[in-house]
């Protein structure tokens, strides 16, 4: 299993939340990620989901 970071801002750049879990590939991840984002309520945020070698997976601004 691998790891995956989330991270989302506000517009001033503060940090909302930094939240790492564990999927089997990217895209368990993705779809992992996205329910977080709903789950949060930060669809309409700065975000993204990073695989652990830096690849971008989701990324919204």
């Amino acid at each position: 299993m691998k790891t995956y970071k989330l991270t989302a801002y506000k517009p001033d750049g503060e940090l909302i939340i930094e939240e790492s879990f564990g999927a089997e590939n990217d895209e368990a991840a993705k779809e992992k990620g996205r329910v977080l984002i709903d789950e949060k309520g930060l669809a309409d945020k700065t975000h993204r989901l990073a695989s652990p070698m830096g690849k971008l997976l989701l990324f919204h601004s």
